[in-house]
């Protein structure tokens, strides 16, 4: 017999705060507040209530915490719950709101939520008679509290636990529940709400006890919640349960005094009695019942007693007391020889059991039956009892192995979490030392891959100053060759034609005064060796322009390299560099990457233009070197080119003196290259 109410819940709701996380948006944060401070407000009617913490909830998704989210749903079941105690909704919006806010409580693993929400899920199950899974609720809400210590809430999760055992009829199961449940609530302080849930569980026992016929055991019991009892300041109700029940089972023992004088006590405030009047009708009929049994009592008396208490029952529509009254009833007709009467009673019971899955009235009015009817069907009725019978034990067997396993499987699902977590851990560890591994061992091989390019990049560095130096040895070379011959030329000047010069004008000189034919003749002889002199001079003066190349230094490394590599490949070629350009200031780096580039740029046009003619031309333009490389080749596809080795290394050079680089070329046209230089 259970006396939970929903308000027991509520209160707990209640009591339970979530601290909410600071959200985006000062505007969407304020009205999240408004709105549930006004849901919060007991002044307003439940419906407005309801409907200001919906408008929470929509600013509380918009804030994306999943704290203020969980919170504010929970205010809404708590108003939801308000709601079915007055019997103004149903449970079946409980369902999906609840199982919403059990995913965000393990998402933010906000243990505490996850016990109150699996309480409200194991209500709402119950109110549908799914009891397996309201069993299974309270369970795990008796593990949530039990893990945060929450002593009160965790017993009285057990304690609905008891009572979903004591109606499937598992007696023993529901015995041993509420057994832990009553160690709980001892361990609090006490106080009314601590003396009533005593009560009731020590109340449960016993008409557990008295289920299993352990009368002895039952009436102990029941003395043990009188003694609660006894301490409450509002008891008549529950002393009027705990000797109305002392008062069946001593009927049951045939003891029938003790019986009796409890009812008469009972009977002695008959006013307070029938405040409730379900509870006086039921009490009334086992009265009768008892006073029949003795033997000792007129009929007319009985009669009267079962009339008042079914009509009461009826008055009420309280099926508890009419099955109760009419089994008394239809037991005393019975007895009385008064068949059809008894089997009027003993129908009431039997459809009002059946309606309501009451399976002990059921067993009572189909046994009854069975003696009243005194033709073949007495044999249907007792077979019916009997198949009933069975099936309930059978039922009640399977029911503790379902109840076992409920706790057994979800205690299994824990470990198996536990160990998930656990695993997931070591994984983690693992995989962060693997991953911390990995980087060390990229670290370590991009170092040596840095190292090595550096490697590379100062022997490339060394080499193209080697190569630099071999350059400038080589045209230190040719000016030493030129000046050499430069020093021979004017030796010979000087001792050769300006020796003749000085010998010839001297003889000119003395045959100037002479006019005789001879001094003619040989005055002839010295213009012709005049022009031999004047021919000898064009010739050293040809020599001079033929060998010598105007400027010295960079520019002469640059037109060796064109003359020389257009001389290879077969191309006339036209070069010009303006005189602006000072190289002695431009970087050696510079000037060799731009030797390495036209380089490239002359091997490439040989490779693939098939050109005759190239023209390269240095320009300085605001402190810009424009290097021009035009060819009149084939040309080719520059996006397609991009991708080539000789293309990416002159990119590559370009990048390397923070230059640009631009490449233009037309099918059977050619090909032009810009190259701007920064100095």
């Amino acid at each position: 017999m259970s006396f939970k109410k929903v308000f027991t819940i509520i209160i707990l709701l209640l009591g339970t705060n979530i601290c909410a996380q600071v959200m985006s948006g000062s505007s969407s944060r304020d009205s999240l507040f408004f709105y549930r401070n006004l849901a919060e407000n007991k002044s307003l009617n439940l419906d407005e209530r309801i409907k200001n913490v919906k408008k929470a909830i929509r600013f509380a998704n918009e804030s994306k915490q999943d704290t203020s989210i969980l919170k504010t749903k929970r205010l809404l079941v708590t108003l939801y719950l308000n709601k079915i105690a007055r019997n103004e909704m149903e449970v079946d919006p409980l369902y999906k709101l609840n199982h919403e806010n059990l995913i965000l409580a393990k998402k933010v693993k906000d243990t505490v939520a996850l016990g109150h929400i699996s309480k409200v899920l194991a209500y709402y199950h119950k109110e549908i008679y799914q009891t397996d899974s309201a069993y299974h609720y309270y369970y795990n809400a008796s593990k949530y509290f039990g893990s945060q210590n929450m002593i009160n809430e965790q017993a009285d999760a057990i304690y609905y636990m008891a009572d979903i055992q004591f109606e499937e009829r598992d007696y023993v199961g529901a015995e041993n529940t509420a057994v832990e449940a009553i160690k709980l609530f001892e361990e609090m302080p006490q106080s009314e709400f601590t003396l009533e849930n005593l009560w009731g569980l020590y109340n449960l026992i016993a008409i557990s006890a008295d289920e299993l016929k352990l009368y002895d055991k039952a009436i102990e019991y029941h003395y043990k919640a009188l003694s609660y009892s006894d301490k409450m300041k509002d008891n008549y109700l529950y002393t009027l349960y705990s000797n109305s029940n002392i008062a069946l089972i001593y009927k049951e023992l045939n003891q029938y005094d003790k019986a009796l004088k409890i009812y008469q006590n009972l009977f002695e405030n008959k006013v307070l009695l029938m405040e409730a009047i379900n509870n006086y009708a039921l009490i009334l009929g086992d009265y009768a019942h008892l006073k029949h049994l003795m033997g000792n009592y007129p009929d007319s008396e009985i009669k009267s007693m079962l009339y008042e208490a079914y009509k009461l029952g009826d008055s009420i529509n309280d099926k508890t007391s009419i099955m109760s009254v009419s089994l008394n009833a239809s037991e005393y007709y019975l007895d009385k020889k008064e068949l059809d009467s008894a089997m009027f009673f003993s129908n009431i019971a039997y459809n009002l059991g059946k309606k309501s899955s009451t399976n002990d009235v059921i067993l009572n009015a189909l046994k009854l039956k069975s003696k009243i009817d005194t033709t073949d069907r007495s044999e249907v009725y007792l077979n019916e009892y009997i198949k009933l019978n069975d099936s309930l034990v059978n039922k009640e067997r399977a029911i503790r192995n379902k109840f076992a396993r409920i706790e057994l499987e979800t205690d299994q699902l824990e470990l198996k979490n536990q160990q998930i977590t656990r695993e997931r851990m070591w994984l983690l560890i693992l995989s962060g030392g693997l991953l911390v591994t990995l980087i060390l061992l990229y670290i370590i091989i991009s170092q040596r891959a840095k190292n090595k390019e550096l490697k590379l990049v100062q022997q490339q560095q060394e080499a193209n100053e080697e190569i630099y130096n071999l350059m400038l040895s080589q045209q230190d070379k040719i000016d030493e060759a030129r000046s050499i011959e430069k020093k021979r030329i004017s030796e010979e000047l000087h001792d050769g034609i300006l020796g003749r010069l000085f010998g010839t004008r001297l003889s000119l000189d003395s045959l100037n005064l002479s006019t005789t034919d001879e001094a003619i003749k040989t005055r002839e002889g010295y213009i012709v060796e005049l022009k031999n002199i004047e021919q000898e001079i064009r010739k050293v003066s040809h020599e001079l322009n033929t060998d010598f190349v105007s400027g010295s230094g960079y520019e002469d490394i640059i037109s060796t390299l064109v003359e020389t590599q257009s001389k290879a490949y077969g191309f006339k070629n036209d070069i010009s560099i303006e005189g602006d350009i000072v190289w002695e200031d431009i970087p050696n780096k510079t000037k060799i990457h731009i030797y390495r580039i036209i380089q490239e740029s002359l091997q490439n046009i040989y490779k693939h233009a098939n050109a005759t003619h190239v023209e390269i031309s240095f320009k300085l333009k605001n402190n810009v070197i424009c290097l021009f490389i035009t060819d009149n080749g084939s040309g080719f596809d520059v996006n397609k080119a991009k991708k080539g080795i000789g293309i990416k290394n002159m990119h590559s050079r370009v990048k390397e003196i923070h230059g640009e680089l631009e490449i233009t070329s037309e099918k059977d046209v050619g090909t032009s290259i810009l190259i701007k230089i920064p100095i």
